[in-house]
């Protein structure tokens, strides 16, 4: 089995679509590039963030297939989940044939089984597919909570190696940092605004979001926290703040890919039914993004 750190920042990628609404994979391709020279662990495509929901599974392989061939020496991890086990397993597979590092995987969503079935869903593609595995609880998303003792059991599993962590819910994530003590998982934010403090609490980093716009400030951040000098991670935590927050005044991924287009990076259109972000949240975003330039130039005055 390959053998991936799950420590640091891995941007959950966007999927830019042209004005057809096809895949573009050119773009698609350069900032999978921009972001492994930011510095960040690793690169997640085709997860929530990907738009995933709207994309077939050949076009779902396709987005894999260019991530991995564009980088270089960051681990590629795959979105593969899916609410039916079947579909979730040859996703997988299917991942897994098109080079794929490791394996993100959404609890089952719309169905919302109980915790014996998680567990087997879980589990069945661990057994199968030879890759280390992401359990990726997101409620607000799925309706259904994979509860910390259900994580604790699935730990025990060599090939699940992480859990993604977006319940909002920081008690709940202590638990199951508690409850795995013995085990290796890795225990990853999949909130922004909690990454500083679940790496307190001994995360690992976070699938970032705001990583797609500020991956230095966020590798730095996640660099600070887990070298404890908190100090500095606190200050970064901060200085990011303002952009955690308005990346989810609409519906993810629309204002990230809004935030994206507006630093330059072509993010692509949005596949229906999602819309456009409203233009007062636009205008909200491109001051957040200028505070946050100004904010760096400041500071590289102040080291000259």
């Amino acid at each position: 089995m390959t053998q991936i750190d799950f420590t640091g920042v891995f941007p959950a990628m966007t999927t830019p679509f042209d004005q057809d609404g096809e895949i573009d994979h050119e773009t698609l391709a350069a900032d999978a590039q921009r972001l492994e020279d930011a510095g960040v662990a690793g690169l997640v495509p085709a997860g929530s963030t990907g738009e995933s929901a709207t994309l077939t599974h050949d076009e779902h392989i396709e987005v894999v297939e260019t991530v991995v061939a564009a980088v270089d020496d960051v681990p590629v991890v795959a979105g593969s989940g899916s609410n039916s086990t079947r579909e979730a397993l040859n996703l997988s597979r299917r991942a897994a044939d098109a080079g794929a590092d490791a394996l993100l995987l959404i609890s089952p969503y719309y169905n919302k089984p109980e915790q014996a079935g998680l567990y087997e869903h879980f589990r069945t593609i661990a057994d199968e597919v030879d890759l280390p595995q992401i359990v990726y609880n997101v409620p607000s998303r799925t309706g259904q909570n994979v509860e910390p003792e259900t994580v604790a059991d699935l730990a025990s599993h060599e090939n699940v190696r992480a859990y993604k962590a977006a319940s909002g819910d920081v008690s709940q994530i202590s638990e199951v940092i508690e409850y795995t003590r013995g085990e290796d998982l890795a225990v990853l934010a999949g909130d922004d605004a909690l990454t500083l403090p679940i790496c307190s609490l001994g995360g690992r980093g976070v699938i970032s979001v705001a990583g797609n716009v500020e991956p230095e400030r966020n590798v730095a951040l996640v660099d600070a926290a887990l070298d404890g000098d908190l100090e500095r991670a606190r200050e970064l935590h901060f200085e990011l703040s303002p952009l955690f927050r308005q990346l989810f005044v609409e519906t993810n991924p629309i204002p990230v890919k809004a935030a994206m287009e507006i630093r330059g990076h072509n993010s692509g259109a949005l596949r229906p039914p999602l819309t456009e972000i409203e233009p007062e949240h636009r205008a909200e975003l491109e001051q957040v993004l200028t505070d946050l330039d100004e904010g760096r130039e400041t500071e590289a005055t102040e080291a000259v």
